[in-house]
């Protein structure tokens, strides 16, 4: 296994006012593209502004600057627009933005909790400084789930008894930084009874881990996002095989990024599985397979449990 790296990924640095500077993590990002002609999209919502081809597909684009709260850009501002294409969520989607600024690297440990003062943060994650001045991190699953709300068939699974009852023998960890995956992960553990318990940042779960080991009651599942302001899910994930009190654990990375190169990466850095939210089915499936692995002592960093 790899020593670490706490260069997860980039920021991509863009505006949706004249004045503010906001970002995207790059592993979200599939392209950017200069603004193209848009098809409108009958009876789509308020803030997808309509469709356009891209590679072979068609996919909706939002205004992201009204969809968080600032002024709509106007059509007559479109020519000098650019669409962030994103794959998130198992989707395809372009954010209209005023102006691309620029790719940086970033230390995701220095991205900090949004203040209260930062208006509209409701779709802010969190928040760093480049250049002197503040950089807001877009919570990019806030937004898309107020546009698409995810679907009952996602959010809820069907166990058996006997299934149930080998997940309520483990006690199960879930973190993320989102109030809507949290609010995800918790209506999906609630709909088949079984108990877990529930952090929004990485280095709350590992302190929680760590002093799991001193009542004789460790954590045996992990589940976590990968996109976190301070310690992300890859340290997080690395930070818990480094410690052999807790180095047994099984981690699953559950991430609204859809690349195969977060999958490589969460092998690399010791989780055993990595899947796409959110479907409740193949998360219950997957804390299984874990539970699985903690019974029979086959717990093994870097590979997925199958």
């Amino acid at each position: 296994m790899k020593q670490s790296s706490q260069q997860s990924q980039g920021l991509l640095l863009f505006k949706l006012t004249l004045q503010q500077t906001f970002a995207l993590g790059t592993l979200k990002v599939r392209e950017i593209i200069p603004y193209q002609h848009l098809t409108i999209l009958p009876q789509s919502h308020p803030y997808v502004i309509g469709s356009t081809p891209f590679r072979g597909k068609t996919i909706p684009i939002i205004d992201m600057a009204c969809a968080v709260g600032y002024r709509s850009i106007q059509k007559e501002e479109y020519k000098q627009c650019f669409i962030i294409v994103t794959d998130c969520q198992r989707q395809l989607v372009g954010f209209l933005v005023r102006k691309i600024d620029r790719i940086i690297e970033c230390n995701w440990r220095n991205i900090h909790p949004a203040p209260t003062a930062v208006g509209r943060s409701a779709y802010v994650l969190g928040v760093t400084e480049f250049e002197k001045q503040m950089v807001q991190l877009i919570d990019i699953e806030m937004l898309l789930s107020h546009i698409y709300p995810t679907s009952e068939d996602h959010l809820h699974a069907n166990i058996d008894a006997a299934d149930r009852a080998k997940l309520r023998e483990h006690r199960i960890l879930v973190v993320d930084d989102s109030s809507v995956a949290r609010r995800q992960l918790s209506e999906a553990l609630e709909y088949v009874n079984v108990p877990f318990e529930v952090c929004a940042d990485g280095s709350t779960a590992l302190e929680m881990m760590l002093k799991s080991t001193a009542t004789d009651n460790s954590i045996d599942i992990l589940v976590s996002d990968i996109e976190m302001p301070g310690l992300d899910g890859y340290e997080l994930a690395f930070e818990v095989r480094s410690h052999p009190n807790i180095a047994k654990s099984y981690i699953i990375l559950h991430t609204s990024l859809s690349s195969e190169i977060s999958v490589d990466r969460a092998h690399q850095v010791g989780a055993n599985e990595a899947l796409t939210k959110f479907d409740a089915a193949e998360l219950i499936q997957g804390m299984l397979r874990g539970a699985n692995h903690i019974e029979n002592g086959t717990v093994s960093a870097g590979v997925a449990g199958r």
